[in-house]
């Protein structure tokens, strides 16, 4: 591989929001900055052990459509996530395998078929400069990554030092994505669960709800379930009017507020950490990579879990991310 890896990437088309992302930074939430990072945090770590590199490093997160790269080094990149095919000098690649890049040569994508979000590993990660322990892209905050925003045409990145091996790949058990119809989103129950009726707790399980234009990096909403119902109260001084409204609170991460009761958004990797809407529920850690899979008008159910099912599920996804370890050793 060549030795200098200044500008080693050019953007010649930036895709629809192609940012740079990695595991994100936690730590400052409290301070209202967010974790950012990967939206699909298994597939980065997969496109990285693929191209191997620190499952942490910094790769590049494409929405709905790829960008055009030109590489000015030899290296060797992996694609996972959305089913996004990529192309080198218009032959196609695999997605879920490595394969080698050579200098001169661009990167490119067909039509996405299939997921959102595609994470694209180069071997040594991109190079950005590190802001509060993370390279993740914050847009909204002009925090991190490539100039704190997505990337642009003209755009040149720095690659890390690596040595990628081609030709590796993932069996399809070890590929991680949503599946059925519709899309099941496991929830725990939140603090202000009371606040609903029983019969509105029951509908919001057993309700079909679809995913709304409005799905980014921020939150996902949902439409097309019944409008909750609140039991009555008189509203605390400092709440607003509406019954959704409370006196403001701290947000988890993964929590679901449903403002004026119509239309639930699952708070994701970009959102505020506070507010002063009440919070139905959670969705678990382990089904949040599958939200940054999921296109508009995707038909979704939540469904209850207890704390149990969550530890329980949390332990599958990591034992995942072992076998993938291990399948690449």
């Amino acid at each position: 591989m060549a030795s200098d890896m200044q500008g080693a990437i050019e953007v010649k088309a930036p895709g629809l929001a192609t940012t740079v992302q990695d595991m994100g930074r936690p730590g400052y939430y409290h301070l209202g900055i967010p974790l950012s990072g990967a939206m699909d945090r298994l597939s980065l770590v997969a496109a990285n052990l693929l191209v191997g590199n620190d499952a942490g490093a910094a790769g590049l997160e494409a929405v709905f459509m790829g960008p055009e790269l030109t590489f000015h080094a030899d290296t060797v990149v992996a694609v996972c996530g959305a089913d996004l095919p990529p192309k080198v000098d218009g032959a196609a690649m695999p997605i879920w395998e490595s394969f080698p890049v050579k200098a001169g040569q661009t990167l490119s994508f067909d039509y996405l078929r299939k997921g959102a979000r595609a994470y694209i590993a180069v071997a040594g990660g991109i190079d950005v400069p590190v802001v509060l322990g993370s390279r993740s892209t914050y847009p909204l905050g002009g925090l991190g990554g490539h100039e704190g925003r997505v990337l642009r045409g003209g755009d040149r990145l720095k690659l890390g030092q690596g040595d990628g091996k081609a030709g590796r790949s993932l069996p399809e058990a070890l590929r991680r994505g949503p599946t059925g119809d519709p899309v099941e989103l496991r929830v725990l129950p939140g603090l202000y669960w009371h606040r609903l009726t029983e019969a509105a707790g029951k509908r919001f399980f057993a309700d079909t709800w679809k995913v709304a234009p409005e799905a980014d990096r921020i939150g996902y909403r949902f439409r097309g379930g019944q409008p909750l119902e609140y039991v009555p109260r008189e509203q605390p001084f400092g709440a607003g009017s509406d019954p959704s409204n409370i006196v403001d609170a701290c947000y988890p991460y993964g929590s679901i507020q449903v403002p004026g009761g119509t239309e639930p958004i699952v708070l994701h990797r970009d959102a505020v950490s506070g507010g002063g809407y009440m919070m139905v529920g959670t969705v678990i850690s382990a089904d949040m990579d599958l939200i940054g899979q999921l296109q508009p008008h995707t038909p979704v159910r939540f469904v209850e879990t207890d704390m149990k099912g969550a530890l329980d599920a949390r332990h599958e996804r990591a034992s995942v991310i072992e076998k993938i370890r291990a399948h690449l050793a």
